[in-house]
């Protein structure tokens, strides 16, 4: 991953944009097509996600991500 890509600003846009659709993980995980304890981590900005997994829960959140974030 590019490391101008802040991962911590990354999880709380994913967050941010789950609590505004009134989403669980879960339900966000699901449709990205990961593990709900994966995606949990991702929003909190622990492991580094691979660009189809970040690509994945954009369209599971209907949000278009531009960088830098």
């Amino acid at each position: 991953m590019d490391s101008s890509v802040d991962i911590k600003k990354l999880g709380e846009k994913f967050r941010s944009a789950r609590e505004e659709q009134n989403l669980t993980q879960l339900q966000v995980a699901k449709k990205a097509g990961i593990h709900v304890n994966y995606y949990a981590r991702i929003e909190r900005g622990e492991p580094t996600p691979r660009w189809n997994i970040i690509n994945n829960i954009a369209k599971a959140l209907g949000i278009k991500l531009t960088f830098p974030l």
